[in-house]
């Protein structure tokens, strides 16, 4: 069963109209390799989960949190031009109590510092303390508080790759999807505006194997809960 949208009027959000986007049939990426293809398959299938909750199906954000923090994770799959495109970014202090760039635990509750895993919908940008930055709103039981947890994508040095070359992980955020300056505008332009963004504990490496992992993987048919607001709302 796909998602299915319910708008709350609670917490100052507003409710919100979005056209839904006729479904299209996505070939395999032309070059890449397993990885990248894994990576297709999973943006198709969280699109066709998410329904009309997304307005725009060209591009998936893919964050995986499964993979260490010093290697790029954060994936952004353009199924029309069928090209995956990969970054650095960071989790939430609350996942990585021991600071070791990997992440252990998930969560959805406001003053966690944690992240939170499951589907997305990309807002519209907002000036803030880490400057513009996109606002997000979750779509799964396991990420709804993203709006009232001001939960957002924003760039911060911690999140630069020269952190990595001096402490071998990427500082922590307060469950925000923190970026590098320079890849965070190519993600921002990229996703804004009504795209997914997917958050998990995939595990895929490079060359497309899966790490072992501890965390139970998100299940495929979740309950789904869609906020919507008014831009500038927040």
């Amino acid at each position: 069963m796909s998602m299915k949208r319910r708008d709350l009027l609670k917490g100052g959000i507003l409710t919100g109209a979005a056209l839904a986007t006729p479904v299209r049939a996505f070939a395999m990426p032309r070059s890449g390799g397993l990885r990248d293809r894994k990576l297709f398959e999973i943006a198709k299938r969280e699109l066709d989960r998410a329904g009309d909750a997304i307005w725009k199906r060209d591009i998936v954000g893919i964050a995986d949190f499964g993979v260490h923090s010093a290697k790029p994770r954060f994936h952004l799959v353009n199924l029309d031009r069928e090209q995956v495109r990969s970054y650095h970014v960071s989790h939430g202090s609350g996942s990585d109590p021991e600071h070791d760039g990997l992440l252990n635990r998930y969560s959805n509750e406001v003053g966690s510092h944690a992240t939170s895993r499951g589907a997305y919908v990309t807002w519209e940008w907002y000036v803030g303390r880490y400057g513009t930055s996109m606002r997000l709103g979750g779509l799964d039981t396991t990420n709804e508080a993203a709006f009232r947890r001001a939960i957002v994508m924003h760039r911060a040095k911690y999140a630069e790759t020269s952190h990595i070359e001096r402490w071998g992980r990427l500082g922590r955020s307060q469950g925000c999807f923190a970026m590098g300056e320079k890849q965070f505008r190519d993600a921002m332009a990229s996703l804004s505006g009504g795209r997914l963004l997917f958050a998990d504990s995939l595990g895929l490496e490079e060359d497309g194997s899966r790490i072992a992992l501890n965390i139970e993987p998100l299940q495929p048919h979740r309950p789904s809960v869609l906020q919507h607001h008014a831009p500038g709302s927040y």
